[in-house]
């Protein structure tokens, strides 16, 4: 019996999985408001009475395909406590926890970019849409002050700068509208990017050395 339902578990996170997938695809290449649950469904494969008791509402949908990307997996485990985040923050080297926050955040860009182009361009004419922007850039704040808060207790902050201003440049430098102009726009590779976010992340945040 236990076999049996461990089956039935896999087989719904897998159904919830292509729907998802399903979704993305379609919200990609048509955008949020002009991609209906019908079509989401069809092209699942799937029933669409299903993708409504899965998700309930489209924005619902939205929402869990952003966190998904972000986590890189549907655990519930907040961004502050999951391993990889926690080794940055207690990594004793400031600059090597500078250099493990740009290789972080293009992971995480790499997954979720398509995603946030298609959130931006919906948040502008839905005000839902419009609030999930919002709660995400909130979210990604409160990462950014935690990473610069453990930066400044590990070493001085190049003079002039607070824990605010530092993380007001954390912000700006790892933003998804940067990442988006320099790699979509002007063809860098995320390797270069990752790279020159580090080294200006040194460069805008550590004294001169």
């Amino acid at each position: 019996m236990l076999a049996a339902m461990a089956r039935r578990a896999d087989k719904t996170q897998a159904n919830r999985q292509r729907m998802r997938e399903a979704a993305q695809r379609l919200f990609v290449a048509r955008g949020y408001s002009a991609t209906s649950m019908q079509a989401i469904a069809d092209e699942a494969g799937m029933a669409v009475q299903t993708l409504y008791f899965t998700f309930k509402t489209k924005r619902a949908l939205l929402g869990e395909l952003l966190d998904v990307a972000v986590a890189g997996d549907d655990e519930p485990v907040p961004s502050l406590e999951r391993p990889q985040v926690r080794a940055a923050l207690d990594n004793p080297d400031p600059v090597a926890q500078l250099h493990e926050q740009a290789r972080l955040a293009r992971e995480v860009y790499e997954r979720v970019a398509p995603v946030l182009q298609v959130i931006a361009h919906a948040a502008t004419a839905d005000p839902e849409i419009h609030e999930l922007w919002v709660a995400n850039n909130a979210q990604r704040a409160v990462v950014m002050e935690r990473m610069a808060a453990a930066l400044a207790a590990k070493t001085s902050l190049r003079d002039g700068l607070d824990t605010t201003m530092a993380t007001d440049i954390t912000l700006a430098l790892l933003s998804p509208e940067l990442y988006h102009l320099l790699t979509a726009r002007r063809g860098w590779s995320a390797d270069r990017w990752e790279r020159w976010t580090a080294d200006a992340l040194v460069t805008q945040l550590l004294p001169p050395r």
